[in-house]
């Protein structure tokens, strides 16, 4: 069966850096999309990164910049490099993973970020 583990969460001050994984188990994330999201409480679940199987790349202009998103086949991992760290990216992050024709894919059960002003 198929289940996304993301890890790297944890409190840091504002300017800091924290590494995301998002690994996958069950399957290989071959030719699906990849994505980062966060959702803090009471707002709604929102994009942060996404890559496709050839790393065609896209991010929400609140982390371009500052976020990098890239992906290792050979460990089937997703990363999310987050630098110059800011308070309102305080958030749960969960990974996502689904087929290039769209559709709701599979979750991991996400990943806490605190960020210190």
């Amino acid at each position: 069966q198929v289940q996304l583990v993301e890890s790297g969460g944890g409190l840091v001050q504002a300017g800091g850096s924290l590494r995301l994984s998002c690994g996958a188990s069950g399957s290989r994330f071959g030719f699906n999309i990849v994505g980062w999201y966060r959702q803090d409480a009471g707002k709604q679940r929102e994009l942060v990164a996404q890559i496709t199987w050839n790393r065609s790349i896209k991010y929400a202009d609140a982390v371009k910049g500052r976020f990098t998103i890239s992906r290792d086949d050979t460990k089937n991992t997703v990363y999310l490099q987050m630098n110059s760290l800011k308070s309102e990216d305080t958030a749960v992050y969960y990974c996502n993973s689904r087929p290039l024709g769209g559709g709701p894919g599979y979750w991991g059960q996400g990943t806490q970020v605190t960020v210190s002003s």
